[in-house]
């Protein structure tokens, strides 16, 4: 079958036909290939919230007036001491 493609000892050949060859093994070609995952993940973040109620008392002076009154009575006798003396 490959008769008329052998090398003989001496010289090589020339084929004119398709000569089958030993296959030649190349270095592999390596795919890569990046697949992307998306995972949600939850995070509770706690938020606490303290609420200051400041009591502010303004303090207003407002004057309350009283009044009183007194009487008092102051006795004159006119001319008495002549009568006294006597």
């Amino acid at each position: 079958m490959f008769n008329k493609c052998q090398k003989k000892m001496c010289c090589p050949t020339i084929c004119t036909q398709n000569c089958p060859m030993d296959p030649i093994y190349e270095k592999p070609i390596e795919n890569c290939i990046q697949k992307d995952y998306i995972h949600d993940v939850m995070h509770i973040v706690p938020i606490h919230t303290n609420v200051v109620n400041n009591h502010i008392y303004k303090h207003s002076f407002v004057p309350q007036y009283s009044c009183s009154e007194e009487n008092i009575t102051t006795e004159v006798y006119d001319g008495c001491n002549n009568f006294m003396n006597n």
